[in-house]
């Protein structure tokens, strides 16, 4: 016999692009920006979006019907505390973290999620004929969109990982993979006696001259548009890795955490910020590890790694682990740090 709770509850799930979509249109049309601090009518805003009012009003009482809006007097429509989130101009906003996912490329690779189990390539390769980030190479506001999010999520993670690791015996801190210097910036303004060199793409690293001199720490940070897969800068105590080997295949972790390895002293560190997966993933596991390890199958050739599998990259590397540290508050990241396997230096 059918169980009517399992049934409704698999309908929510096979529908949740539904309300995805919903505020992909919200965000794309800025209905949140325009909607602040009052209660507004469909024709308003379509007036103001260029839309069709009676098509709109619909959009708006489906938003409301998940908990984005609020609406008021049968026609008017208030944002709602989630709705708040979605506001440009709001601190602690989640809307740079959506942006480059509601890309019309990004969401048709996920329509294409089959192809990508029967393959094993991530399926943006078939949508895109190229990988995702030739993608944000050819289009600029995507790119910009993209290390917007990765900026947020560094955001708290610099604070945490500023604190709780020993910065006092180090000179210099690179940062591969560093984007727009957020994670750089906060590790640099929490410690006055460092310094900093920031490696990422061009696309990468073009707004880390006003996030560095907007954190007061500019002087003290140097910029190096390179390819870190052909060369990583010498001369860095910590070489701090966040986010970016969960991005790319063993293979190509390997040769970055080669290059590290081959320019670092003795007392140099290797800190690989990412999060641990557990060994088994149940019920019990964080939702949004899988979903992140979904999304990075669908778009790169990465993976979230196991805390084995990442000792079998630093072993390959030729680096040897030090430890793991706790999880950096409630994001789960965790540093796993590592120095030059004995008998490996150059």
């Amino acid at each position: 016999m059918i169980d009517p709770m399992a049934a409704a509850n698999l309908y929510r799930l096979a529908f949740g692009f539904v309300p995805a979509q919903m505020i992909h249109a919200a965000v794309r049309l800025r209905l949140p920006d325009l909607m602040t601090g009052r209660t507004t009518t469909a024709e308003e805003l379509a007036a103001r979006t260029e839309t069709h009012a009676p098509t709109l009003r619909r959009l708006l009482r489906g938003l409301a019907s998940i908990g984005v809006l609020e609406a008021h007097d049968g026609e008017g429509f208030r944002l709602a505390p989630a709705g708040e989130l979605l506001r440009s101009d709001v601190a602690g906003s989640v809307r740079p973290m959506l942006m480059p996912y509601f890309h019309e490329a990004l969401w048709a690779s996920w329509g294409r999620l089959t192809d990508c189990v029967r393959t094993g390539r991530p399926s943006v390769e078939t949508v895109t004929a190229g990988s995702v980030f030739d993608l944000f190479a050819a289009d600029p506001e995507l790119g910009a969109e993209f290390h917007a999010a990765m900026a947020v999520s560094s955001g708290a993670e610099a604070q945490a990982l500023a604190q709780s690791y020993d910065f006092a015996d180090v000179g210099t801190v690179v940062d591969l993979g560093g984007g727009n210097g957020t994670l750089l910036a906060g590790i640099l303004g929490c410690h006055p006696h460092l310094r900093g060199i920031l490696v990422d793409t061009p696309v990468g690293v073009a707004g880390a001259p006003d996030t560095l001199t907007a954190a007061g720490v500019a002087d003290r940070c140097d910029i190096a548009a390179q390819d870190f897969f052909a060369s990583v800068p010498d001369g860095g105590d910590r070489y701090v890795i966040k986010s970016v080997l969960h991005d790319w295949d063993d293979e190509r972790c390997v040769k970055l955490l080669g290059n590290c390895r081959r320019v670092m002293s003795d007392s140099a560190r290797v800190l690989i910020v990412e999060v641990v997966a557990p060994p088994v993933v149940d019920t019990t596991t964080d939702p949004f590890l899988t979903v992140s390890d979904l999304n990075l199958m669908v778009l790169t050739h990465g993976r979230e790694r196991t805390e084995t599998e990442f000792i079998g990259l630093l072993r390959a590397a030729g680096l040897e682990l030090t430890g793991i540290g706790a999880p950096l508050g409630f994001s789960g990241y965790r540093v796993i740090e590592a120095r030059t396997a004995a008998g490996t230096a150059e």
